[in-house]
């Protein structure tokens, strides 16, 4: 009886969450104002939200079910399909399967409402398929308030001056069909060298924010300083992927850090998202292989990481426990 009462107590507050968590409709169009992320009033908001992992991979979960329920009870205000590009089932060896994943996240999360992060996740310079497949997205969703773009997950071992080479030509192909809807460019070292791009921004573009990684027990303090600098330098931050583990997704979670890291991002109104909606016997994993594909997970069905992350989620959406 336990279990039958909370499941019917999580889609209770799914529901009477649901409406409030209609981001976009009470958002609407997103711009950058400085180093902030701005509503269509104006207004400063943060987006929080659950990342999904590689579609080669983990295909199963890029449904409408599980869109919905990472938004009706988890709380989340942005979704984001990692497209992965060179491994096998990537975009370059199947492109049109690898599309069809991508969006039928992004037509889910445009039903419910929410923003959704259409994400090129590579390490490596891929300009000419890039351009191709950003052309054909901008073009199908640029009109959808919705969309925000990034176009490099995480630059390896490429410095800045490569990396915003090809940051520039994308943007631009981007901009031609899609004037407005944000752009979020990877800064060098696994998204970790902010301070290097504050120092040497993109110009010429309006709406462009610069990602930041985090894994809280590899990534502290040192990484966060170099946050600081580079809002100081008036760089628009977003981090669009993180969680509480070590930076190879195993290893224990450091809950100091990662609250430290949480706290910090709310602070200076930076948006979030946490790594990732996969099944994988990892850490970093938040469901457990018996966790359905289409949503309505149980807190049996979550790993430790999707436990915690859930609960932070809801608390800062101002969901309750």
């Amino acid at each position: 009886m336990k279990k039958i009462s909370a499941v019917f107590l999580l889609a209770g507050i799914a529901l009477a969450g649901s409406a409030q968590l209609r981001s976009v409709t009470n958002n609407g169009a997103l711009k950058v104002v400085g180093t902030k992320l701005v509503n269509q009033k104006g207004q400063p908001v943060i987006l929080r939200g659950m990342s999904l992992g590689w579609h080669n991979w983990w295909p199963r979960f890029y449904n409408a079910g599980a869109v919905s329920w990472l938004q009706n009870d988890w709380g989340c205000t942005v979704v984001r399909a990692a497209m992965g590009v060179e491994p096998d089932h990537g975009y370059i060896k199947e492109p049109t399967w690898s599309k069809e994943k991508v969006k039928e996240v992004i037509n889910a999360a445009i039903k419910d409402g929410i923003y959704v992060i259409v994400d090129w996740h590579s390490h490596n310079i891929r300009l000419n398929e890039a351009k191709q497949f950003f052309t054909e997205i901008a073009t199908e969703y640029g009109h959808q308030p919705n969309i925000i773009y990034e176009i490099f997950n995480e630059p390896a071992e490429i410095p800045w001056p490569d990396v915003k080479a090809y940051s520039e030509e994308v943007i631009k192909t981007i901009r031609a069909i899609d004037p407005d809807n944000v752009i979020l460019v990877g800064s060098p070292h696994w998204d970790q060298d902010v301070h290097i791009v504050a120092d040497d921004p993109i110009k010429g573009y309006n709406n462009l924010m610069y990602t930041l990684h985090f894994y809280a027990a590899s990534h502290k303090q040192d990484l966060r300083n170099r946050g600081i600098y580079a809002l100081k330098k008036g760089l628009p931050i977003f981090i669009s992927e993180s969680a509480g583990m070590e930076h190879t997704g195993n290893g224990n979670i450091n809950e100091a850090e990662w609250t430290a890291w949480i706290t910090w991002a709310e602070e200076n109104k930076i948006s979030w998202l946490v790594w990732s909606v996969t099944d994988k016997e990892e850490t970093c994993s938040v469901l457990k292989p018996t966790a359905s594909s289409t949503g309505n997970w149980g807190l049996n069905d979550l790993q430790p990481s999707g436990i915690t992350t859930r609960a932070l989620i809801r608390k800062y959406s101002g969901l309750k426990p």
